[in-house]
């Protein structure tokens, strides 16, 4: 399996791109249970003064209780485990490309100096500039890989601090949702 720059950087912009996806969904997620929840403190507001008026809201209320949040929230959470191995396998990758690198550096690098003393005839100073030039540039290319490979650390790092975040939020959600749906099964009891 050969790793160029251009597929890592391609593997990169992916994971970027899945993790706006899940942040998105995460968004989502928190936006239906702030809806949810204004529908459940307006239903509580009408009272028992209404409850014959509005059985399409009841209704839909039941069915809103059958969705599981901690099942979606599972499932995200499976997701977001598999982009971090996923993550995890890229940083890996990157090292071992840069270790390869390094390696076919120092190998081109004797192999030439083997060549300008096999042939003390031919002027070195052109092929060492071109190898020096050589050297500098993949140098700068390292360079530039570890910078993205910074950047990618402090995405995955920022990342995981706002799923911890969505987490709890919602986690707090649910509990709110909970103690709502309880209170308007205990307020339906005794209406």
């Amino acid at each position: 399996m050969s790793c160029t720059i251009e597929k890592i950087l391609t593997d990169a912009k992916t994971l970027l791109e899945r993790l706006r996806e899940h942040d998105a969904a995460a968004e989502s997620l928190v936006d239906q249970s702030a809806a949810l929840h204004r529908r459940v403190a307006a239903m509580r507001e009408a009272g028992a003064a209404l409850p014959d008026q509005y059985p399409e809201d009841a209704a839909e209320l039941k069915d809103a209780s059958k969705y599981k949040p901690h099942i979606l929230l599972s499932q995200e959470n499976t997701q977001i485990r598999e982009l971090q191995q996923e993550n995890r396998e890229l940083w890996i990758s990157l090292e071992e490309h840069q270790d390869a690198l390094e390696l076919i550096m120092s190998k081109y690098r004797k192999q030439m100096l083997q060549l300008m003393i096999a042939k003390k005839a031919v002027d070195a100073e052109p092929v060492l500039k071109a190898h020096q030039s050589h050297s500098l540039e993949i140098e700068s290319q390292i360079d530039r890989i570890c910078e993205m490979g910074e950047v990618m650390r402090k995405a995955v790092q920022v990342d995981d601090d706002q799923f911890c975040k969505v987490q709890e939020k919602l986690a707090q959600l649910e509990d709110k949702i909970q103690i709502h749906q309880d209170t308007i099964l205990a307020f339906k009891e005794v209406v």
